[in-house]
């Protein structure tokens, strides 16, 4: 059987939105991520990183600033007894200044790639899964994987009025997110 995923984004959602965060000392959990993922998880969803990290292509850091970030992050995560079930990134920019990773690309949101590579890796239905995003492209990667619901969160860049009229929903931040699609897997459950 499939397993239930939430997407989330990273800079914006999971991390403070700095433009370009690529080291420990810039990343800073936003509030209640920890929380919000130990609930997603508790409740049986996977929980899948999803981001795009243009400053690879633009030269502005490395895959390897890119690997050391994400351990920070699982770290601080396991620290507090949680994790996150896996972190798919996109280094590719179509104008990039680094060859190898100036390319289009079907990973490099608002392309479905990245959660289509999550879906076949994890085994998730991609039909009952979430995404949480700050930005139009992550609502329109999750629309074109077939993810049904998808959340805007506040917490990054300010939303534009196209994003607003993608996105399921618009909320506050990843907590509410998590929040509202606990309630929402319990009205479904109710209504078999």
């Amino acid at each position: 059987m499939k397993a239930k995923a939430v997407f989330l984004d990273r800079d914006g959602v999971i991390n403070e939105e700095r433009g370009y965060v690529h080291s420990p000392a810039e990343f800073s959990l936003l509030p209640r991520v920890v929380d919000s993922i130990g609930l997603l998880r508790s409740t049986g969803f996977k929980v899948v990183v999803v981001t795009n990290q243009a400053g690879v292509a633009r030269g502005l850091f490395g895959l390897s600033e890119v690997d050391i970030l994400h351990r920070h992050f699982q770290n601080s995560l396991a620290a507090e007894g949680e994790k996150v079930d896996a972190i798919y990134f996109c280094p590719h920019h179509p104008r990039g200044t680094v060859p190898e990773y100036t390319v289009h690309c079907n990973c490099r949101k608002p392309m479905p790639g990245l959660l289509l590579r999550a879906a076949r890796e994890l085994n998730l239905d991609l039909t009952s899964s979430y995404l949480v995003g700050d930005k139009l492209v992550d609502i329109q990667a999750g629309i074109q994987a077939g993810v049904k619901r998808t959340f805007l969160v506040k917490t990054g860049h300010p939303l534009s009025s196209e994003a607003i009229s993608y996105a399921s929903y618009v909320v506050s931040g990843v907590h509410e997110a998590a929040s509202a699609i606990i309630d929402l897997e319990r009205e479904r459950k109710n209504s078999r």
